[in-house]
């Protein structure tokens, strides 16, 4: 197994510092020890999945899954970079990251535009939550006319935009201008919006740090799998063909599961 120096950055990519990037493409950079490097852009205020520790550098579930698949990867080193999930997308698209490590999950869209891995990492609930004691929302039809905060751009969000097409009364999204999961969960206990659908392992991680009177109710709306997104064209082909079987590995030999273990408490891991 090869040792491996990992590169954690703490620089926050915005629309504006994305622009003033270099414009040489990082499929042709290399490392010091003449590996082809690949940028994995993820967030760091999504814990457990994808966060900033106390010393200010990533860590999570999905940054130690793309290290284990680093390690067994010859040829190439990934450093990561947090970028703001408004901008993630962006970033791939305009190749100032190659992949996405950042529970993206694998809706049907998002397939038709982006390349994905074959093998899902993980295996996501979506839930609602509210202000704790409150009684009148256990479905997703109880949010209807009601206020919800929201990412614009993410599954759980798209999946009450598309809930929103048929609706008699439709959900009052309101979108974070922040993009921080944890200021849309304050909101929920102050009430300024009454409820927040998303992932329970992050929402509950966020509920426990900052000591928050919301709790989640009612039954998941859906499950998602949840896979690294990758650059489009042949490089991204050629990442997904040597990433997959690596995949594949880290299941069989229970890698993913000690690692959802160690991270969430619960193994997630999709066959």
């Amino acid at each position: 197994m090869k040792r491996k120096h990992y590169v954690l950055s703490s620089l926050f990519l915005s629309l504006g510092v994305i622009g003033a990037l270099s414009g040489c493409s990082s499929e042709e950079a290399t490392s010091s020890t003449g590996d082809q490097v690949v940028v994995v852009g993820t967030q760091n205020d999504y814990p457990p999945f994808a966060f900033a520790d106390d010393t200010n550098e990533l860590t999570g579930y999905d940054v130690e899954m793309v290290k284990a698949i680093d390690e067994k990867l010859d040829g190439y080193t990934f450093e990561f970079v947090a970028v703001p999930w408004d901008s993630m997308f962006l970033a791939l698209e305009s190749n100032k990251v190659q992949a996405i490590a950042d529970q993206v999950a694998k809706t049907p869209e998002r397939q038709e535009k982006y390349l994905f891995t074959d093998e899902s990492y993980f295996a996501a609930e979506t839930v609602i939550a509210v202000k704790t004691g409150r009684e009148d929302i256990q479905t997703v039809e109880d949010l209807e006319g009601k206020a919800v905060g929201a990412l614009a751009g993410d599954s759980y969000t798209l999946l009450l935009e598309e809930y929103n097409e048929t609706a008699d009364t439709p959900i009052e999204l309101k979108y974070s201008e922040s993009g921080n999961p944890s200021e849309i969960l304050q909101d929920v206990q102050n009430g300024r919006v009454d409820a927040y659908v998303n992932d329970p392992i992050m929402m509950n991680a966020v509920l426990e740090k900052n000591d928050l009177g919301v709790e989640i109710v009612g039954q998941p709306l859906v499950n998602d799998d949840m896979g690294i997104v990758l650059k489009n064209g042949e490089e991204g082909e050629k990442l997904k063909s040597l990433i997959d079987p690596i995949l594949k590995e880290l299941k069989e030999d229970g890698t993913l599961a000690d690692l959802s273990i160690k991270w969430t408490g619960g193994e997630y891991i999709p066959e």
